[in-house]
């Protein structure tokens, strides 16, 4: 029986790991891999689907020529091996496409492009005008100037972010694993999980931790959060092996299917949840955690005790409650200097003091997400 929402996506986002395209540290791309890789996907597009590729494997690629049998540990010489091997890399890949007369095009993406707005939105006027010119797009993140402070961290969760972005009709990913087991499949009597339909599914599945290639940073863990980024946006996902490529995207029962939920949840409030950094922390009285969380109303002044980080009006603050507790994520509407003299007090106070401007919510229940 074939999976029927696989074979009706029209739009595709595809994520490989780097284990799939280098094989373990050190090592030189495999040419048959990245091949085979584009055969499936070349397929897929000439019977009218458009194919948007998550690639791994900048880091990976450029170990080889700079001697490193390791994945490097400082971020200057992961920065160094990425400059290196991202051209590599998609010199690769455009040969390989152009086999069959596709073109390709490089996205490096930053977090930047994808925690402010403004910059996510011009990513997918890019993406969108690509895929309208029969370009595939190749995307990564940029490990040549990402910094541990400031990353999306792993490609599973930059490729559900991506696979919202463009509105998606399927997510697939692709590693050295060929489905989602119940343990660790090494052992004895573990089984594949065939469909996943709620992430509270896998509440008692010990997932596995990154892969023993050595050459990426992900692992199961990684994959089934992007997964429930995906599921929340209303996008299925097929988390299978490379190899098996081809046969997921003919609609093969293969590997695990994430049924994806019925509704989607807006995009910016999507990226507010998992792509956005916060910049700094509200603390919330019970009154205002429950407006928020419960009756699900705009965040006012009164209900807030506490404020730190240095932030901008605009960007992305934490709402936690008196124990601590993350509870909900906003975009905040003033600076954090101007804060401090605001909490704890009614907006008609503050209006009458300080002026109209200030008779407003410090987060709009719009630009408000819960955690």
């Amino acid at each position: 029986m074939m999976r029927e929402q696989v074979l009706s996506a029209k739009r595709i986002v595809v994520k490989v790991g780097s284990s799939s395209l280098t094989g373990t540290a050190g090592s030189a791309l495999d040419n048959d891999a990245i091949n085979g890789l584009v055969d499936a996907l070349a397929t897929s597009r000439n019977s009218g689907c458009e194919i948007l590729l998550v690639s791994s494997g900048a880091i990976a690629t450029g170990l080889a020529p700079l001697g490193l049998k390791t994945r490097p540990k400082d971020l200057a010489t992961q920065q160094a091996a990425a400059s290196v091997g991202q051209g590599l890399l998609m010199h690769r890949y455009t040969e390989s496409f152009a086999r069959y007369a596709i073109t390709a095009g490089q996205i490096l993406l930053t977090a930047e492009d994808v925690i402010r707005r403004s910059h996510y939105q011009n990513a997918q006027r890019t993406l969108t005008r690509l895929l309208a010119l029969d370009v595939v797009p190749i995307i990564n993140e940029n490990d040549t100037v990402a910094t541990h402070e400031i990353r999306l961290g792993d490609n599973d969760r930059l490729a559900a972010l991506v696979a919202h972005l463009v509105h998606a009709d399927l997510l697939l990913l692709l590693s050295d694993v060929d489905s989602l087991y119940t343990a660790d499949p090494k052992k004895v009597g573990v089984l594949p999980i065939r469909e996943v339909h709620s992430i509270d599914e896998l509440s008692d599945i010990k997932l596995g931790k990154r892969g023993g290639a050595g050459v990426g940073t992900g692992g199961m863990a990684t994959k089934i959060e992007a997964a429930r980024i995906a599921m929340t946006a209303g996008i299925p996902v097929v988390l299978t092996a490379t190899a098996h490529a081809a046969a997921a995207l003919a609609g093969e029962e293969i590997g695990t299917l994430f049924h994806g939920t019925d509704e989607r949840r807006p995009s910016r409030l999507l990226w507010l949840a998992h792509a956005s950094a916060p910049r700094g922390r509200l603390v919330l009285d019970s009154g205002a955690v429950a407006a928020v969380v419960e009756r699900r109303l705009s965040l006012l002044p009164a209900g807030v005790t506490a404020v730190s980080g240095d932030f901008v009006a605009g960007e992305a603050v934490d709402l936690v409650d008196q124990a601590g507790v993350v509870v909900a994520r906003g975009l905040i509407a003033f600076d954090s200097s101007e804060i401090p003299i605001l909490l704890g007090r009614s907006t008609r106070e503050l209006g009458a003091s300080l002026g109209a401007e200030y008779e407003r919510e410090l987060v709009h229940r719009d630009d408000l997400v819960l955690i």
